[in-house]
């Protein structure tokens, strides 16, 4: 037999702050295999990665590449061994064109004249059937051909292993096809992929082997083919889940939130938010479907107060926000969940002083002064409610995995019970045991009365737990209706901008 494309044997790592991340794992990789990375939020997955990359170091453990032991001092050193990594969010300057991003690229590890990098480009493109616009500026590309931009950008660099973390996380369900496609075919040419995610379907979909991790270890590998999703979110957090949840019926109240022709603008001054009408009623849940850059971030800012609308109305109860700041939409029982951790989260605060930096006026005296008791209590609910592993309330929020940060972010709102919630991305890169928290918890919202506009690339998360959806494209709504009046064909359509 060959010697396995990547072995990784008793990596232990152990932080300065002394928290163990990965105890004693071992984990093998075949040549030529799609291998999926499963594993709760902090289970050791991306820590594991970044070792295998070089962007840190293990405690301990041996790493060989092909039967040969490695020891990275850096990405670039993994780079040059054959590794390559597509990252969540791109590491691509969006102001140069691809040819020029490729070009950076290359000349950062040899010698290498632009007219060369777009003969290797081209040649490479053809090999796998790609179509890059090598010419056209990343920023004015969509999503899915930058994506493919990055992963060119890799395999230029000669790499014969291909690590991918959530790689379908901003793709459209076309999209996300023509890539399962496109990693067939470097399969076929003996490229080796590990594939990181969180949704199961996919997992059962492109990979011929999974790995589990659970708390820094490995709960096994096991042939894709012989379990199921159930099997497989079982082992992830070590006891049953519910991977599909039903909603009961429920009658539409009163109207909370009325969006009346608004109109945003971004930072270039460029239109994001064209003209949209909305209204999300007491007790439901409404859904807006699209692939991220699409007006979605600007419509959330726009009803929190983040960013002013130009042209139009916000009404809460019947009562006129737009010219409302921030704090008093917080005050009349507006929340809001932003999309990214890096908008919603202070890195070098801890977690309680990320708690209460939206709950602050329920902490503090007239005279300013913050109750720290009354804040480490309210901490303490959103930790245990939403399992966020931390070593105390004290760590600072930059020390939590991915998931966990998440974690507190949508708990801090959540337990609030505001009236109407703007929630945007709430699982995203969270494992399924804390995505089917978090959506039960939405659907209790809602049971409750509470009015929730749901902002979600997942389709499936739309899907189930909206009551209506609206598709966005461009900053125009494409169409409003009840899920089961979409198909996931009709709504990659209308996420491309294509009506029926």
């Amino acid at each position: 037999m060959p010697e396995p494309a990547i072995e990784m044997k008793g990596v232990v790592k152990v932080y300065p702050d002394g928290v163990i991340a990965l105890r004693g794992v071992d984990f093998i990789v075949e040549r030529g295999e799609i291998h999926g990375l499963l594993g709760e939020n902090g289970a050791g997955k991306t820590t594991l990665m970044r070792i295998l990359y070089g962007e840190i170091k293990p405690t301990r453990g041996v790493i060989r590449l092909f039967g040969k032991k490695v020891s990275f001092r850096g990405p670039w050193d993994a780079i040059r061994h054959g590794i390559g990594m597509v990252y969540q969010h791109f590491t691509l300057v969006p102001t140069f064109t691809v040819l020029e991003n490729l070009h950076l690229s290359l000349s950062a590890i040899e010698k290498i004249t632009i007219d060369e990098t777009q003969r290797r480009a081209r040649e490479l493109m053809e090999q796998i059937g790609f179509n890059v616009p090598l010419n056209e500026r990343v920023e004015d590309l969509p999503v899915g051909i930058q994506q493919r931009a990055e992963i060119l950008k890799t395999l230029l660099r000669r790499a014969h292993i291909l690590i991918l973390d959530e790689p379908t996380s901003v793709l459209t369900p076309v999209e996300t096809r023509e890539l399962f496609n496109t990693l067939r075919k470097l399969k076929s040419m003996g490229i080796t992929i590990i594939f990181i995610t969180h949704k199961l379907k996919e997992v059962k979909e492109i990979t011929d082997r999974v790995t589990v991790l659970r708390k820094g270890r490995v709960v096994g590998t096991v042939y894709t083919s012989k379990v199921t999703e159930r099997d497989l979110a079982r082992m992830m957090v070590g006891r049953e889940v519910f991977l599909k949840i039903t909603k009961k019926p429920k009658p539409l109240g009163k109207p909370l939130l009325v969006v009346k022709d608004l109109w945003v603008r971004d930072e270039r001054g460029v239109d994001m938010v064209k003209g949209i009408n909305l209204v999300v009623h007491e007790g439901e849940i409404l859904g807006i479907a699209g692939v991220q850059g699409n007006g979605q971030r600007e419509l959330a800012e726009a009803l929190a107060g983040i960013r002013r609308p130009y042209r139009g109305k916000v009404f809460l109860e019947g009562r006129d926000l737009t010219s409302m700041d921030t704090m008093a939409r917080y005050r009349m029982g507006l929340a809001y969940v932003p999309d990214s951790r890096a908008v919603g989260l202070v890195a070098d605060m801890n977690i309680v002083e990320n708690t209460i930096l939206t709950n602050i006026y329920g902490v503090v005296t007239r005279i300013k002064r913050i109750l720290w008791n009354i804040a480490g209590r309210l901490t303490k609910r959103v930790v245990e409610s939403f399992e966020v592993i931390t070593p105390s309330l004290s760590t600072p929020v930059k020390y939590l995995s991915g998931g966990n940060q998440q974690k507190v972010m949508v708990g801090r709102e959540i337990i609030r019970e505001a009236k109407v919630f703007i929630v945007s991305e709430p699982t995203h890169g969270l494992d399924v045991g804390a995505t089917e928290f978090i959506r039960k918890t939405l659907l209790s919202l809602r049971d409750k009365g509470k009015a929730i506009l749901l902002i979600s690339t997942d389709l499936d998360e739309i899907l189930q737990l909206s009551d209506r959806v609206a598709v966005i494209y461009e900053g125009e709504i494409m169409a409003v209706g009840k899920p089961e009046e979409f198909s996931l064909e009709k709504l990659g359509l209308l996420m491309g901008g294509i009506r029926e």
